[in-house]
């Protein structure tokens, strides 16, 4: 195989959890973006409008993204010598570049309104803010792509704390870019927030480059091995495909829920809450996101680590989710509704069933990322977009059903659409696992 580094020969729990830990460090820290800005947004004018607009706005510019998401897995499992960084790299420029005219061409006023306004039917106030906010995100994915494609480099070259050092810029430019324009004034909420978020990516994406330098260097100088051959354009293309696949199905979801949501039961109120509780479960769920490229650098030849990478997951998984429900089930849910991210007091009281439905979910995302990573490594990218097309057909299913057969709020099913769907997928996955046996060394 490709993975198998002097690093990793006599793997520890101790050496996975420092070479993880900057890593998780790098997600907590995005993962703060979207509760920090909801708390901007939620303390200005026309909060539900703002806050609805954000939510979508962030759901489609996450869908424009979603192809360029897994270049930091293919990154970390590609990149080992001279030509297959050249390759990866120009493969990486070109997607990035057709991600964001595809963007473009969506913003077009002849295919956006139509499209949100007649098919999502989003009133024509939500309509105008979110295109305003996703023209400040056009940046967006093209800057996503080319950061995420040096951290996958620096991660293979075990050089996790400078992905973390990038992040830190990227946070701390939001964070006083979104101040900036709130004392400002000048902006609506879901503006503001869209600038922010392209402000910090953008400056992550410069400094992440230049901290890669020492690595790009290392894999430049390394000639490629003698019994194989670089993988073709054709073979990359084969290969990134199913994991292009998966997080634009995956990312996608967000769109339909909020499609959903827009026709369900409480409608503005689950639009509203809906971006603050998938703000708060993906600080614990952005720990298990955080674990799939550390699996993929250091399973091992042969899945010769695996068990111990595997029970790493576990543990995580099993911390995150009890971390969450301590926060569902406890006063501490409206602390963080009402007091932090600035909800009014029946909003707060409306998000924390959904919530406490989907505290679950932090380790179904480990287990997942885990099981994606251990397939990634062996080139098998097929079942993971397959797993998660299942799931999202699985949420549009529980959806549809309670939208036309059960009193509950749009929230409440799209907590419930989200966990039964996942736990379907991860089944799905473990199965094609458990088929494919480690290979004689």
């Amino acid at each position: 195989m490709h993975n198998t580094t002097d690093h990793s020969a006599q793997l520890t729990y101790r050496k996975i959890f420092r070479f993880w830990l900057p890593l998780a460090v790098t997600w907590l820290m995005m993962a703060a973006e979207g509760p920090f800005l909801v708390a901007i947004i939620a303390r200005m004018a026309a909060e539900k409008l703002n806050l609805a607009a954000f939510g979508v706005a962030y759901a489609f510019a996450l869908v424009a993204e979603s192809p360029v998401i897994m270049l930091m897995s293919a990154s970390t499992a590609l990149c080992r010598d001279r030509e297959s960084y050249r390759r990866l790299r120009n493969f990486t420029l070109v997607l990035c570049l057709a991600v964001t005219l595809l963007l473009g061409l969506f913003l077009l006023p002849a295919v956006f309104n139509p499209f949100v306004q007649q098919l999502l039917g989003l009133p024509a106030e939500i309509a105008t803010l979110t295109h305003g906010a996703l023209i400040c995100l056009l940046p967006w994915p093209a800057a996503i792509g080319i950061r995420r494609f040096y951290q996958g480099i620096l991660i293979a070259r075990h050089k996790t704390r400078r992905v973390a050092v990038a992040t830190g810029l990227r946070v701390t430019s939001m964070a006083g870019c979104g101040l900036f324009l709130y004392w400002q004034g000048r902006f609506d909420g879901a503006m503001i927030g869209a600038i922010a978020l392209s402000v910090g990516v953008g400056s992550e994406a410069l400094l992440t480059r230049f901290l890669a330098r020492q690595a790009i260097s290392e894999t430049r100088q390394t000639e490629p091995a003698t019994d194989s051959s670089p993988m073709g354009y054709r073979a990359i293309w084969d290969y990134y495909l199913p994991l292009a696949l998966t997080p634009f199905i995956g990312l996608s979801i967000h769109p339909l829920v909020t499609f959903f949501l827009g026709k369900s039961r409480d409608a503005i109120e689950s639009l509203a809450v809906m971006p603050v509780i998938y703000g708060l479960t993906f600080v614990f769920r952005a720990l298990g996101l955080s674990y799939q490229e550390v699996a993929i650098a250091l399973v091992g030849e042969n899945r010769n680590n695996y068990p111990k990478v595997r029970n790493f997951a576990v543990v995580l998984g099993i911390l995150t989710s009890t971390s969450l429900v301590l926060i569902a089930f406890t006063p501490l849910a409206k602390l963080w509704f009402h007091n932090l991210s600035g909800l009014s007091q029946s909003l707060s009281n409306f998000a924390t069933l959904p919530l406490q439905i989907m505290a679950i979910f932090p380790v179904l995302t480990v287990l997942i990322c885990f099981q994606r990573a251990v397939l990634i490594n062996e080139r098998i990218t097929r079942p993971v977009s397959i797993a998660t097309a299942i799931e999202a057909l699985g949420i549009f299913s529980l959806l549809l059903l309670a939208m036309l057969y059960f009193p509950v709020s749009g929230a409440v099913a799209a907590a419930t659409a989200y966990v039964i769907s996942r736990l379907l997928a991860v089944a799905i996955l473990q199965r094609s696992i458990s088929r494919r046996q480690p290979k004689a060394s």
